[in-house]
């Protein structure tokens, strides 16, 4: 018995291993599938890119799918277990209802006029509107380590509209294992749905000092320093906004554009049946850095 435990010693642990990640994908997903299906996703989604009747002006012309489907998001998460992790409800939902309004607000297709609300119309575009046949001002020849390539546009794709080199570069090493992938081929994200997502949501769980990530000032885990207390950093959407926008957005009076970012977080905690929690705005907030 004693070899027989030695000689396979290893195949056991291999098992642990794969039970214990599992339950903790599965708990993920339990989480996530507990606040969201696909029956919602399509009520608050539905003019989202090949389902609205109004098309996005690079798919004309070409068939068909769902691109940004809720398989496609269910997909993704996969890979990032952090995401609506811990077990306090109202924090998961409140994470969630950030996240929503963040890709929305990012890929909006709305206006003020628009059929159904401006609230309606997230998830309309998958890449940077003007930078369809490429915007090589987002290479950043600085970033030694994730230097671009000759003929590849770094512009904003995807849920979050990741931009910029070595974010592309910093994404694929996560995600794929490689920063070549997407430094050799950035249109990936773009072209591909569930990478799509996965860029969105690397973003969100990704820490890149001095800012924290998202998941961690939606769920707590980020505690102001001195230094961003006295910049009016406090925890909460406002935070999130900062971390996204800041240098645009926060430390300033709400351009109608930021407005309309507030107003998803609000949108879609009042869907959720949730209390959008303190610090929802990042107007006295200075930009993360300073």
């Amino acid at each position: 018995m004693h070899i027989f435990l030695k000689k396979y010693r290893y195949v056991f642990l291999w098992l642990i291993f794969f039970v214990l990640l599992s339950t903790k994908i599965n708990a993920q997903h339990t989480n996530l599938e507990k606040c969201l299906n696909e029956k919602k996703w399509n009520e608050l989604f539905p003019n989202r890119l090949d389902i609205s009747s109004y098309g996005e002006s690079a798919k004309k012309g070409l068939p068909k799918k769902d691109f940004y489907s809720f398989r496609s998001f269910l997909k993704a998460a996969e890979s990032f277990p952090q995401f609506l992790s811990g077990t306090d409800s109202i924090l998961q939902k409140r994470e969630l209802c950030a996240f929503l309004a963040s890709i929305a607000k990012e890929t909006s297709g709305g206006w003020e006029q628009a059929p159904g609300s401006y609230y309606k119309w997230g998830l309309y575009f998958s890449q940077e509107l003007a930078c369809e046949k490429g915007c090589p001002q987002y290479s950043d020849t600085n970033k030694k380590n994730y230097l671009p390539q000759p003929g590849q546009s770094y512009h904003g794709r995807g849920p979050m509209q990741i931009s910029w080199n070595y974010n592309y570069g910093q994404f694929s090493e996560t995600y794929f294992g490689s920063k070549e992938k997407l430094l050799n081929d950035p249109s990936l994200v773009a072209d591909d749905p569930v990478t799509s997502f996965a860029s969105a949501l690397w973003f969100w769980t990704a820490v890149q000092f001095p800012k924290p990530s998202c998941h961690d000032i939606m769920y707590g885990v980020w505690k102001p320093s001195s230094k961003d207390t006295a910049a009016g950093r406090l925890p909460g959407f406002g935070a999130v906004v900062n971390v996204i926008n800041g240098g645009i957005e926060c430390g300033k009076p709400a351009s109608t554009d930021t407005r309309y970012r507030y107003g998803y977080y609000l949108f879609f905690c009042k869907y959720f049946h949730v209390d959008p929690g303190p610090n929802t705005e990042c107007t006295t907030q200075k930009p993360f850095g300073q």
